[in-house]
């Protein structure tokens, strides 16, 4: 196979939209070997043929091959309780978990629960249990 290598700013605006940590969900690849549909996985570079190299949940590490598979970027949530960073791939579940949380808990724990809980709310990108 000829390895085909796309103009630079390609490759340089893959990596932009792309920045290592971005989660991703698998949306097509053409691969034997290819993770399942919807697959979740971690971004781990860009390499100059502009596919993602991801680290995807399952084990696999099989690249996203640029102009034939596809991914999509998950809109992501940071949140910070009790000093301990954790990053959803979706706001629904941290606010599902967040939700359970207050109506579990009293106190100052439910104080911080739903503290992260009205932020997620609000649309914050980072969400700690400190005001």
């Amino acid at each position: 196979a000829v390895m085909f290598f796309p103009p630079r700013e390609i490759v340089e605006k893959i990596k932009k939209e792309y920045p290592v940590g971005t989660r991703v969900e698998l949306v097509r690849m053409d691969d034997i070997q290819a993770p399942p549909i919807g697959t979740k996985g971690t971004v781990r570079g860009v390499d100059d043929t502009a596919s993602i190299m991801v680290r995807w949940d399952n084990g696999s590490g099989l690249n996203v091959v640029y102009g034939e598979d596809s991914c999509r970027k998950l809109k992501t949530v940071k949140t910070i309780c009790y000093g301990e960073e954790k990053v959803w791939d979706s706001r629904e579940e941290a606010m599902d978990f967040f939700f359970q949380g207050m109506m579990a808990s009293e106190g100052s724990e439910q104080q911080r629960y739903t503290n992260i809980y009205l932020k997620l709310q609000l649309g914050m990108e980072v969400c700690s249990d400190e005001d």
